[in-house]
């Protein structure tokens, strides 16, 4: 392995070789175009992911059947509750709040702070963050198995919608943000995405924005490698979609030399990797022909994260067209009030603090806000990307210094991770449980044997830590490894005293609990789970607590987790447990 290039060094050298070497010129649009374009922005990317969301991972390895594609709804165009948006909420607040000027290490407390679902290299990022382990290596290959996996691809937007026309200033935010949880491909594919971003205020011509996007990545990586094939294969293909789909699919998910680093390994259908949904994005862009309908369908057909790569494409094609142009669909029935999933803002607080953001990158890039006749512009200057050093996940550079956080920095991590010991491991299991045609996320309140028979029999221990089980997490999915069903857990704990505790609960998907036979706590959700995701204040009477739980469970992941602590969040000592 390669030693590690000190970022701060690199970051530094950037700037001095951009002062020296940015091309001569300015770039110049009103601020009332850049908040259409931006706005616009916005808007693709909801109703990209909105309409995709159905078809998410449904089909892997193959095209979506064209009467598969959803129907267009108009609630698709509110998504204030999906990763795809809610992320970058956190570092558009991050830099409000810190300015561009924020270090990594600020930028990693305030994601280790956010409450939201996560998945893959963001989730494996933020336990990372919240064990200890300081950006960038809390997306390092070494300690985190999804670095090369889509994450920051479909959350860098943001990064173009406040950096109008500015490359460099894009390939610094990924630095800064997309290291918190990627790497290699992992984080060239948000660079190019959010360059493709900036350009797209100054150009409608989709190859040129591609291109753009291409010059802020090492053009040796495998990205960029993807990239290029996609574009060649259009060109040579341009009516037929499906053909260079083809061509994509036999490179970037049949041979194992492009997947490499696939947190799936290389043999599954299944590939969240950031490549081949970068190249799904590119098709759209390239096959969609600058219509808003056929590049989101195209984007979506294509498969895999078929959420994702939509609402990429779809918001760079906004963001050229602006909102004037955009179809009334993608405009009409905005919800202006709902704030997005555990963030600051609501849609008109997004778009007024994306402006404010954008101020700031043109003014610290050397450019001016001027006025005329009552009309205020951006002058841009033109600058020159340095793409970082190449980078791969499986050849990742060598650690050689402490990648923890100081005592210091984590006492402004609220929320960390618990050890192992720290959660209740002594526990009973019944099920699985289910109907015959009913989902899962809706058998939460139909009642099954261990609720309707006091003495329920056919209670079995679970062999917590055992058997390929972790001790910190119940992981249904791989004890039973059904869908659409529940389980039931069970245990009885023991207290000295009458005592007020908090209930710290993780679940995937749905959760009910009983105390002493008592509901006290329900909470429909479809989720992937993380610990301590609902806190139930309760009372634990003296001596002997019954505790049973009840986990919906719809397809993918179905696990759950329980802390006992005290008002204040601290584990509390001295119980026992017996089944």
């Amino acid at each position: 392995m390669k030693k590690i290039i000190n970022p701060v060094a690199v970051l530094i050298l950037i700037l001095t070789l951009i002062s020296c070497s940015s091309k001569t010129g300015f770039r110049k649009i009103s601020v009332e175009e850049y908040r259409s374009k931006m706005k616009a922005g916005w808007l693709g990317q909801m109703a990209g992911v909105g309409w995709g969301a159905p078809t998410e991972f449904t089909y892997c390895a193959m095209i979506i059947p064209a009467d598969k594609v959803p129907v267009w709804e108009p609630h698709m165009l509110n998504q204030q509750y999906q990763d795809d948006i809610y992320v970058e909420m956190t570092f558009l607040k991050t830099l409000e709040d810190y300015g561009f000027d924020v270090s990594i290490r600020q930028a990693g407390i305030d994601f280790a702070n956010s409450r939201y679902m996560l998945w893959h290299a963001n989730k494996n990022g933020r336990y990372n963050l919240r064990a200890g382990i300081a950006p960038p290596y809390s997306g390092h290959p070494q300690y985190n198995a999804h670095a090369d996996d889509i994450d920051y691809q479909i959350e860098a937007d943001y990064s173009g919608l406040i950096a109008p026309g500015l490359p460099q200033t894009v390939v610094e935010l990924g630095e800064k943000f997309g290291r918190l949880m990627n790497y290699g491909d992992g984080l060239y594919g948000g660079q190019f995405v959010g360059t493709m971003y900036a350009e797209a205020f100054f150009e409608t011509d989709i190859l040129k924005i591609i291109e753009a996007g291409l010059r802020c990545i090492p053009a040796e990586s495998q990205y960029a490698e993807a990239i290029r094939d996609v574009l060649n294969w259009h060109k040579a293909d341009p009516d037929d979609w499906k053909k260079t789909w083809q061509l994509i699919e036999n490179k970037y998910n049949l041979d194992p030399n492009y997947r490499r680093f696939s947190c799936t390994g290389t043999d599954a259908s299944f590939n969240i990797d950031a490549k081949i949904n970068g190249a799904y994005i590119v098709m759209g862009l390239l096959y969609g022909e600058g219509d808003m309908d056929r590049t989101i369908i195209i984007a979506m057909r294509c498969g895999q994260d078929s959420d994702c790569n939509p609402s990429n494409a779809g918001g760079i094609l906004a963001t050229s067209l602006g909102i004037e142009n955009l179809p009334d669909k993608y405009k009409i029935g905005i919800d202006d009030t709902t704030k997005f999933s555990y963030t600051a803002y609501n849609f008109p607080a997004l778009i007024d603090v994306c402006e404010k953001l954008s101020r700031e990158a043109v003014l610290r890039s050397g450019g001016r806000i001027e006025k005329k006749s009552g009309i205020e512009y951006y002058i841009i200057p033109n600058q020159t990307p340095y793409p970082i050093p190449l980078e791969q996940c499986w050849a990742p550079q060598e650690i050689n210094e402490d990648i923890h956080y100081s005592q210091q920095e984590m006492a402004g991590i609220f929320y960390r991770v618990r050890k192992p010991e720290e959660f209740v491991n002594v526990w009973q299991v019944a099920g699985p449980f289910s109907k015959e045609g009913v989902k899962g996320v809706d058998l939460i309140d139909m009642k099954f044997p261990p609720e309707i028979i006091r003495e329920f029999p056919k209670w079995k221990k679970l062999p917590m830590g055992e058997s390929g089980l972790r001790a910190d997490e119940i992981d249904l999915a791989k004890y039973f490894g059904q869908e659409n069903c529940v389980a039931y857990l069970q245990t009885n704990v023991w207290i000295n005293k009458t005592q007020q505790i908090l209930f710290e609960l993780g679940s995937d998907d749905g959760v009910k609990v009983w105390l002493n036979d008592q509901l006290v706590h329900r909470n429909n959700a479809v989720r992937g789970h993380e610990p301590g995701q609902d806190v139930v204040n309760v009372q634990l009477e003296k001596g002997w607590n019954k505790v049973v739980i009840k986990i919906t469970q719809g397809v993918g992941g179905w696990a759950c987790s329980l802390a006992l602590t005290d008002l204040d969040h601290n584990v509390l000592k001295g119980l026992k447990y017996r089944l």
